[in-house]
């Protein structure tokens, strides 16, 4: 009998770059955008004498709280976040309340023109606001609604009205319309059928609509600027922008970047609380069916 003789077989063994490059991309990316944020925080809690230090002190030994003590003392702080939940919460329900059933409404019925209504409603989302600032301040002005909540209410509703009818809009077509048919053989009305099943059924396109036009009201400038001038009615970024020093040529950087912090604080919160609502309503349009 003549035997064989198995030689070893090398098995090649191949490097996998991407174990490696992905997570190191991941950081990079991480750390690209989470920087300004960090730095922005420890220069609120930073001494003046370490703000202006050369070379610049990245990692502070010295903490304080005195920028933001003197939010509170110098400023009414507390007045201005008031006012940016107020018009930021108002003009958001509004934009809900109007928009979810104009959206419902050219989801579901064939009105004459509807093809012109949704070009008209696209054409108005891509156009920018800036560009009514002189119309809007002739408004006001006819009106007097200077120094009046009304007008950043009104502005901010019209202006997250057409993206709140767009995004809503697509979430209904993609309900099923056999729930409809049976809610009204057990004899709900259209306003019945909308507020107790459509509605309840698309509370994350609600919260990530929502959350957006509650975001771009929160941090709007211009019209907060020009329409309110009395100090107990300015908005966060407005007061934010209007903090000075103990000179006329000293920048307040810890001041500012407490401030900073405050007017985001709350953002960062609302979208911690509703982050599971958010990810269901840029998802839940992704895949028909």
């Amino acid at each position: 009998m003549t035997t064989v003789a198995h030689q070893p077989t090398q098995e090649k063994t191949t490097f996998n770059w991407r174990k490696i490059l992905l997570p190191i991309s991941v950081a990079l990316v991480v750390v690209f955008f989470l920087a300004p944020i960090l730095w922005q925080v420890l220069t609120s809690f930073k001494v003046n004498a370490d703000i202006s230090a050369i070379p610049t002190v990245y990692i502070p030994r010295r903490l304080t709280l005195d920028h933001y003590r003197s939010l509170f003392i110098r400023r009414p702080f507390t007045a201005y976040m008031l006012n940016s939940a107020f018009v930021s919460v108002t003009s958001t329900v509004l934009a809900l309340g109007l928009g979810a059933p104009a959206a419902y409404v050219l989801a579901r019925m064939r009105l004459p023109g509807h093809r012109i209504m949704l070009a008209s409603i696209l054409i108005v989302t891509l156009f920018p606001a800036v560009l009514l600032f002189l119309g809007l301040l002739e408004v006001v002005k006819f009106f007097d609604l200077g120094n009046n909540y009304l007008a950043l209410i009104i502005p901010y509703t019209a202006i997250n009205l057409p993206l709140t009818i767009l995004v809503m809009r697509s979430f209904f077509q993609q309900l099923p319309k056999d729930l409809e048919d049976s809610a009204k053989v057990d004899g709900y009305n259209t306003v019945q059928m909308l507020t107790q099943i459509v509605l309840p059924m698309t509370l994350p396109a609600l919260a990530t609509t929502g959350i957006l036009a509650f975001i771009a009201t929160w941090n709007e400038f211009l019209f907060a600027l020009t329409f309110i001038t009395r100090e107990s009615m300015k908005t966060i970024p407005v007061a934010t922008a209007q903090l000075s020093g103990a000179s006329v040529f000293e920048i307040p950087y810890g001041p500012i970047a407490a401030a900073t912090i405050l007017g985001t604080l709350p953002l960062l919160i609302l979208v911690l609380v509703f982050q599971r609502k958010i990810v269901q309503g840029l998802t839940a349009g992704a895949v028909k069916g």
